[in-house]
């Protein structure tokens, strides 16, 4: 990465960062201590004062946007309805259920050979009623597949519009240019200096 409007690079990359994000209490203390010589330390290179923080100016806080990136995690990409049909179909109990319907759906249809004794009972009509029940089965499967993943399609598209909104109100309190504001998390940038609140 580099930063843009032929600005000096700050003294840590996006890299030492995230490395630096994964000490976690005395171990992270220690780390930046050690490696940057503490919070003072890791304020300058970062061009932060650690009184005032960073300028409120727009080219400031897009320099470090271009330079760091975007305070957001990536959306996942949402399921499809088609997929969502194709996990539920995934349960081994409809599975067994599509495979015994259909074999039974097939056999339903075979009429043995007449075996010649001409008896006429309610064996031809359980016989020819075989396909009703197999039939039933397979609907019974098709629905119940339909309706479970048109809910996990309900619930993926409400959870998105919560984490969104969510999003957007969650408010920080950061010191820029010596001002405490109040900035949505997505408007956080590197080099802000957030009060953290118990």
């Amino acid at each position: 990465m580099t930063s843009t409007g032929g600005q000096s690079d700050y003294g840590c990359s996006v890299n030492d960062l995230r490395n630096l994000m994964g000490y976690r209490s005395t171990k992270g203390k220690t780390k930046i201590q050690s490696d940057y010589g503490g919070t003072e330390g890791l304020c300058q290179r970062l061009k932060t004062d650690s009184v005032s923080g960073i300028p409120n100016t727009t080219e400031e806080l897009e320099r470090r946007r271009a330079y760091f990136g975007v305070n957001e995690i990536p959306p996942h990409t949402p399921k499809g309805f088609c997929q969502l049909v194709k996990e539920a179909l995934k349960d081994v109990t409809l599975i067994t259920l599509l495979v015994a319907a259909t074999i039974s759906l097939a056999l339903s249809f075979y009429k043995p050979p007449d075996d010649g004794t001409g008896s006429v009972g309610s064996d031809d009509d359980k016989h020819d009623a075989g396909w009703v029940e197999c039939f039933a089965i397979l609907i019974s499967v098709v629905l119940y597949v339909l309706v479970t993943a048109l809910s996990d399609y309900t619930k993926e598209r409400q959870f998105r519009g919560l984490q969104s909104k969510i999003e957007m109100e969650h408010k920080f309190s950061v010191i820029r240019g010596g001002t405490q504001i109040q900035v949505a998390v997505s408007e956080l940038v590197v080099g802000d200096i957030v009060e953290i609140k118990n």
